[in-house]
């Protein structure tokens, strides 16, 4: 029988290249989002199965994901900004949802799969899609960084809490990704500010090199933990140097 992967967030993005990238491996994919429609026709492409659910929800997430008879591998991928104020001018409803999805999100979905990862015949691997925001600090991101900054404790604390077992505890924390929705979820729909955060940004990442790297961390020997994997483009040397050509950002 083909292992199972439960990929959230796989409606679009990260989630959905992460979800072609383990079927091209031969896992049977189960995909959580929100959006059924979109996860109805992913789930139809890769012979998948479509689970509709909104993570920030404990009840709705133990009633969805708990009809799962077995989980491999789960990838933590939900999550996403919202704004890009100072402190000082800081929108706390976009804090709020940022926590509810990035951190009681992840939290909501992991302990619900954590006995079925426990039982899987390999031993059970979660992958967190994470970010550098997760561990470097910038103007106008406190909210986004304090919500990776803590998704990251979460992952770091269970790994710590699942020593002696044979569960696998994986932390992929991108740089810049440039892909369909993030950066516009980001500013509420502003396509022009959306687009200047990679104007003249030679090839950022798409979300397919980030299901490449999911790819590699989970295909190793079981007894190889890849305990975080920071991945950027060449372009971006650190969350506050990321080299544009003039050329294409006037």
């Amino acid at each position: 029988m083909a292992p199972t992967a439960v990929i959230t967030g796989a409606s679009s993005g990260i989630g959905a290249a992460t979800a072609r990238r383990l079927a091209k491996d031969g896992y049977q994919v189960a995909l959580v989002a929100r959006r059924a429609e979109r996860l109805a026709e992913l789930a139809d492409e890769l012979g998948g199965e479509s689970v509709v659910c909104d993570i920030t929800d404990p009840e709705a997430t133990q009633k969805a994901l708990g009809r799962l008879d077995a989980c491999d591998v789960l990838v933590n991928n939900a999550g996403g900004a919202l704004g890009a104020e100072s402190v000082a001018s800081a929108d706390a409803a976009d804090w709020q949802s940022m926590f509810s999805v990035n951190v009681l999100g992840t939290l909501h979905v992991t302990r619900t799969l954590l006995p079925l990862l426990r039982r899987s015949p390999s031993g059970g691997t979660i992958v967190t899609v994470t970010s550098t925001a997760a561990f470097t600090n910038y103007e106008g991101g406190a909210g986004y960084s304090a919500a990776k900054h803590a998704e990251h404790a979460l992952t770091e604390t269970l790994r710590l809490e699942l020593c002696g077992t044979t569960t696998r505890v994986i932390e992929i924390a991108p740089g810049m990704v440039r892909t369909d929705e993030f950066a516009l979820n980001r500013f509420h729909g502003d396509a022009e500010k959306a687009a200047a955060v990679y104007a003249g940004v030679d090839r950022p990442l798409l979300a397919e090199d980030v299901a490449e790297c999911v790819a590699l961390a989970v295909g190793l020997p079981q007894h190889v933990n890849v305990d975080q994997l920071v991945v950027r483009p060449v372009a971006q040397a650190a969350q506050h140097k990321v080299h544009r050509d003039r050329l294409f950002t006037s």
